[in-house]
């Protein structure tokens, strides 16, 4: 009897669900879905092409990460952060990626840093477009935490930024970015080359917390 041959290039058939989910987490870390916008399923199905009830998953998946309210007879409702709720969520960042890069550490080699050396570039390849800049800071951010091979770690790291993404985008669009993002992040990589763990989460947790306090301003002052 023949085998069937197996293609190991071959990447696994994506379900409705993941589809629906991946449509709606881009479309609210994008904008597109603002804060109080109601999500009709009947809708977000249609413009899909599939039926109803993966896009209700997709909703459940959301709301258990807190991007959007289920509420009876309305749907889903696309979540905020206020301000306290917001640097709570820095806070969990900090302490998680924090964990993430002191589990790292040790694993580090040059090729990961030669890695995360052209994630930087090509964050400041796009330092004019400050939509592509935020895409490429979390490829960055989340690379670097990847390195831990910590998949619930990591799930959790990426379901925080994806609740931060919008104000990040909507910050940088008003105002310049740092003049020492850069140099920021290279500090990071400087302190990952020492072999210390303990001292590359310390930097690592205070670049992520020196930004909250300049992002809370804007978001208070514009009301965003």
């Amino acid at each position: 009897m023949p085998f069937a041959v197996t293609s190991f290039n071959a990447q696994p058939a994506i379900s409705a669900e993941d589809e629906a989910y991946k449509h709606l987490l881009d479309a609210i870390c994008q904008g597109r879905y603002r804060t109080g916008d109601r999500l009709i399923a009947e809708d977000i199905a249609s413009e899909l092409e599939m039926s109803r009830m993966p896009v209700r998953g997709a909703f459940k998946r959301l709301a258990a990460e807190g991007l959007v309210t289920l509420r009876p007879n309305r749907g889903a409702v696309v979540s905020g952060l206020n301000l306290d709720q917001m640097r709570e969520v820095f806070e969990m960042r900090s302490a998680l990626e924090g964990l993430a890069i002191r589990l790292a550490t040790p694993k580090i080699n040059e090729r990961h840093l030669a890695r995360l050396t052209r994630l930087l570039d090509e964050m400041d390849e796009c330092s004019e477009d400050s939509s592509e800049w935020v895409v490429r800071h979390r490829l960055f951010h989340e690379y670097l935490c990847s390195l831990s091979e910590r998949p619930r770690l990591m799930r959790q790291i990426s379901a925080l930024y994806a609740l931060l993404e919008p104000y990040m985008r909507l910050w940088l669009k008003h105002v310049d970015k740092p003049l020492s993002a850069r140099e920021e992040h290279q500090v990071i990589l400087d302190a990952l080359r020492t072999g210390d763990a303990r001292h590359a989460e310390r930097i690592l947790c205070a670049h992520i917390e020196g930004t909250v306090p300049d992002l809370l301003e804007f978001l208070e002052k514009t009301g965003a």
